[in-house]
């Protein structure tokens, strides 16, 4: 067994480095490692049910993940952009796959509308990780194909709503479109309602415990709570989870709440791939490989040039549009998710065997995405294909404004800085853990969450990237706290500026040792400002008292640093 368990770690580590190194999700590296340690090839372990288990439990994650990037402020600000550009491609390529399916398949009507509309959502996190990694989030075709992925992830809940009737159980099909329409009309309102009125205050009781266990745990009660009650209803397991997500980004603890989740929900994904990979009928793919490379193939092709027709007709010029095509021309994790909840749900809209095809089709096509996206620069370099143009980088309507500086800390000094930067109309957003002065402060109109400034994930939600955030401000009363925030945003952005606060001169030359370009003694600069006045009322001619503080300013406060204690007044 221990020799088993090597095995697999190694298999893991080797795919994961050779295929991020070949800028290739680390999804499909699990899967990859499924199939090698799976019955077909290597045989290390076998599908048992508590692979299965794990296996349901990364399906939750993923749609939770899913549903928590979709925030209805969000979609209310991009709507234009989404529900145009998305519907547009969305509907484009299944109007153009579906008489494909029709043509060469054996499977009912119903069921190629479904597996039409599956193939035409694409890989949301492998797109935004090429988009990241090649420097283009924030261009134009990284918003458009973003815009494009938020759409698919929404047109989620009335496709595993409508599942039932895409596998035959119902022959009304008007009948159950008006119910899937109310179905989810009532759900995004239970969403909007429920996490005010409900979810807000629980997760703001947990928060007062400052227990990440608790509140990890209160998180993680309420997916699966959402998940049995939709299982009652009828309707698949993983629209709760969905449901769960979605009710978390209405809460000022959504930051908080992805870096918390977010190595658990990439380890149970893992473990759904995994999973997956073990289950995949490799003699059976092997067996039908020219099927799986025309699938694959005609996948591409007409994803490619449906989505290329719709840009253009958008007025995207030909290189943004021909980028956003091979962004968008594979598969994604949507259509695996629902193949696998169909499969758990005993669904059967198309034949098993037709499944595993489909699986490996998808997985090829994702893999393809970068390897596609070489060639175009290859092309695009050698100068064959078009001139090479510098991504635009533009004001989208609606699009959320970013921090220009964040304040760690929404204490008495923290309160103070940002009214500040109110004042001047400068972006922030100030991060706090105590979450009544975070309450108190959004509803006196200041602009803080609730997270940890000490997490890394938190500070990355926020914006903490080099040539990000102009400064940060560490206000934190704790001097152990603040030098861990400043380790943590060193090691993101080592060349940021940072401005501390400190309660005297040894914190003060703790937190300057660490990096901190600025740290201010507060109890040396408030005797400061009481001795100005003490001098200027005695007569002290003013640039004398100027002159006075300065000097005692120079080289870090160090003609103090003999007389000022570490007590803490």
């Amino acid at each position: 067994m221990s020799v088993s368990i090597l095995l697999f770690f190694a298999i893991i580590f080797a795919l994961v480095y050779l295929l991020r190194s070949a800028k290739i999700g680390a999804l499909v590296a699990f899967l990859l490692t499924g199939i090698l340690s799976g019955p077909y090839v290597f045989n290390l372990f076998e599908l048992t049910d508590t692979w299965s288990f794990l296996g349901d439990l990364g399906v939750l994650f993923l749609w939770f993940i899913i549903g928590l990037e979709i925030n209805i402020k969000r979609l209310w600000r991009l709507r234009r952009t989404i529900f145009g550009f998305g519907a547009a491609q969305v509907l484009m390529v299944a109007v153009m796959l579906f008489p494909m399916l029709v043509g060469v398949t054996t499977w009912t009507v119903m069921g190629c509308i479904m597996m039409a509309l599956m193939l035409a959502m694409s890989s949301t996190s492998a797109d935004l990780q090429l988009l990241t990694d090649r420097n283009q989030l924030n261009t134009d075709t990284g918003r458009q194909t973003f815009s494009i992925l938020l759409f698919q992830d929404l047109l989620s809940i009335p496709l595993l709503a409508m599942l039932p009737v895409f596998a035959g159980k119902t022959f009304n099909f008007g009948a159950a479109a008006i119910d899937v329409v109310v179905i989810s009309v009532a759900l995004i309102a239970s969403v909007i309602v429920i996490g005010r009125f409900v979810m807000t205050p629980l997760l703001r009781m947990v928060a007062k415990l400052k227990s990440k266990e608790a509140f990890l745990l209160v998180v993680m009660l309420n997916i699966v709570i959402w998940s049995v009650l939709m299982e009652l209803i009828g309707l698949p397991a993983g629209l709760g989870a969905f449901l769960a997500g979605m009710l978390m980004s209405e809460t000022i603890y959504r930051h908080q709440i992805t870096a918390e989740v977010s190595p658990y929900a990439m380890m149970f994904l893992a473990l759904f791939f995994i999973a997956l990979g073990m289950g995949l009928n490799l003699d059976l793919i092997l067996s039908n490989w020219y099927v799986v490379l025309g699938g694959l193939v005609a996948l591409i092709v007409i994803k490619f040039f449906a989505m290329f027709i719709v840009a253009r007709v958008r007025g995207v010029n030909i290189p943004n549009a021909t980028m956003i095509a091979l962004l968008l021309a594979q598969g994604g994790e949507f259509a695996l998710l629902m193949l696998q909840t169909m499969k758990n749900s005993g669904i059967e809209a198309i034949p098993a065997p037709h499944k595993e095809i489909l699986t490996a089709i998808i997985v090829l096509s994702i893999m393809m995405t970068p390897l596609l996206l070489f060639v175009h620069d290859y092309l695009q370099r050698k100068g064959k294909l078009f001139a090479r143009q510098a991504p635009r980088k533009q004001h989208i309507e609606g699009e959320e404004i970013k921090p220009d500086v964040i304040v760690c800390g929404f204490g008495r000094v923290g309160q103070i800085v940002c009214q500040m930067l109110d004042a001047q109309s400068i972006p922030y957003v100030a991060i706090d853990l105590d979450v009544n002065a975070v309450m108190m402060g959004r509803e006196q109109g200041f602009n803080v969450v609730y997270g940890d400034a000490t997490n890394r994930d938190v500070l990355r939600e926020f914006g903490v990237r080099p040539r990000k955030v102009k400064s940060i401000v560490v206000a934190l009363d704790n001097a152990t706290t603040a030098r861990k925030s400043i380790l943590m945003i060193k090691s993101i952005a080592p060349r940021i500026k940072i401005f501390a606060r400190a309660r005297n001169l040894a914190d003060s030359q703790m937190l300057l040792s660490e990096g901190v370009d600025v740290a201010l003694p507060e109890t040396i600069e408030s005797s400061f400002f009481l001795g100005y006045s003490v001098l200027e009322h005695a007569g002290v001619l003013e640039y004398e008292i100027e002159a006075l503080l300065n000097s005692m300013r120079e080289n870090d406060y160090a003609a103090l640093s003999t007389v000022i204690s570490d007590k803490q007044d």
